[in-house]
This record gives C-alpha cells, sequence and structure tokens, in this order.
C-alpha cells in the first residue's frame, strides 16, 4: 500500500470519528491501567460490567487493597482468568504504592515492570492516557492492518512496527483506536462487512467483493 492510500484511509477514519477513545469505563488512569489489565482474553463489555462494581468505592491503589484479594476475585469472576488478575491487580497496586506513590508511570519500562503488565498493556495506557504514539496490537489491529494492507506483518511486534513507521505522524496518536474500532465492527473475522466499510475502495483485501 502506497502512503497516499494510507493517508486517505487515516484521513476518512478521523472524519468519521474525530476523538476516538477505548470503549473501556474508568474515571482516571489507574482504573484505565486496571480495565486493561482487566481485558486480556475477555470483551470490554464484561469488563465494564466487573469494574462497575468496584471503581465506585475502591477505585483506587489503596482502596482495591482495602478490598482484598478475595473481595476482588468476587467481583471479576465473570470474566476469564479472574483469579490470576486478582492476584496481578493486588500485586500491581501494592507496587503502585510502594514504588510509584500511587501514581501510574508513564514509561514503558517501569509500567511492564508491573504484575500482569505486558506490552500490549503498557502501550495502551501510554497511548490513552499520556497520548503516546504507541501501538497495542490485538487480534482486531493485527488482523485489518494485515487484511487492509495498512501494515502487513507476520506477528504482533512486527505489525506495531510497521505501523509507528507508516501510519503519517498527525494520525498516530488515534491510529490505534479507529483501526481497532475497524475491525471490531466492520472488518470483522470471519465474514467481513465490505458493503458498509468507508474505506472499501482503498483496501486491498483481495476477496472483498465475495465476503462484500
Amino acid at each position: 500500500m502506497n502512503k497516499e492510500k494510507r493517508y486517505e484511509i487515516f484521513s476518512r477514519w478521523q472524519a468519521a470519528n474525530p476523538h476516538p477513545t477505548t470503549e473501556l469505563h474508568y474515571g482516571n488512569t489507574f482504573q484505565l491501567l486496571i480495565a486493561v489489565m482487566l481485558s486480556a482474553q475477555a470483551t470490554d463489555k464484561s469488563v465494564n460490567i466487573a469494574t462497575a462494581r468496584f471503581f465506585p468505592h475502591y477505585g483506587t491503589p489503596q482502596g482495591i487493597l482495602e478490598l482484598g484479594l478475595d473481595g476482588l476475585t468476587e467481583c471479576i469472576k465473570t470474566i476469564g482468568l479472574y483469579k490470576t488478575k486478582a492476584a496481578n491487580v493486588i500485586a500491581t497496586c501494592r507496587l503502585l504504592i510502594e514504588k510509584h506513590d500511587g501514581q501510574v508511570p508513564d514509561t514503558r519500562e517501569a509500567l511492564e515492570a508491573l504484575p500482569g503488565v505486558g506490552r500490549k498493556t503498557a502501550n495502551v495506557v501510554l497511548n490513552t492516557a499520556f497520548g503516546q504514539p504507541a501501538m497495542a496490537v490485538d487480534t482486531h489491529i493485527f488482523r485489518v492492518s494485515n487484511r487492509t494492507g495498512i501494515a502487513p506483518g507476520k506477528n504482533v511486534l512486527e505489525v506495531e512496527n510497521r505501523l509507528v513507521r507508516l501510519v503519517p505522524k498527525e494520525f498516530l496518536v488515534d491510529a490505534h483506536h479507529w483501526i481497532l474500532l475497524h475491525g471490531r465492527y466492520i472488518c470483522v473475522a470471519r465474514t467481513p462487512k465490505c458493503t458498509q466499510c468507508g474505506i472499501a475502495d482503498l483496501c486491498e483485501y483481495r476477496h472483498k467483493n465475495q465476503a462484500a
């Protein structure tokens, strides 16, 4: 895909959705971090239901420690891998208080040092909370990047690096959200909704006519 075509794709996404953001519910950077940690192998909707049970009264590192492991486990037992996630959240809250004065750090190294925080989670927080041009490549972004030809790659890291390099700079901060939402609602895994797609004429997916 050439840069002119890529520029037009992001221009259209920006025009259709000027201020994209995550669909996770959160009130501050700490709550965003926790919501993203819980969202691995779970839908945003299921995470929002779970966090609504404890964010209002325990939505701080100290608050979650007061809630305790058993209390937190009970709140999030409706989402996948809840026991491991609860243990990681508790450990992360302790570390935030001990090493960061209860604040979420704004560097990749410090974020990835937190229990249960991998590269993808760190990228979401760096991008959404701190406005850094980080690219959190999930299954939607990996699929759309490859299928459309925006930034094809054989693995997640390759796609991430190509997106950071190839997305026009003016679109870089919001690109993660646009691509993810496109994959979630239009360029879906099994039968992409090509007839509803605003970039179908620019996309390089070879089978779109049959899929439409």
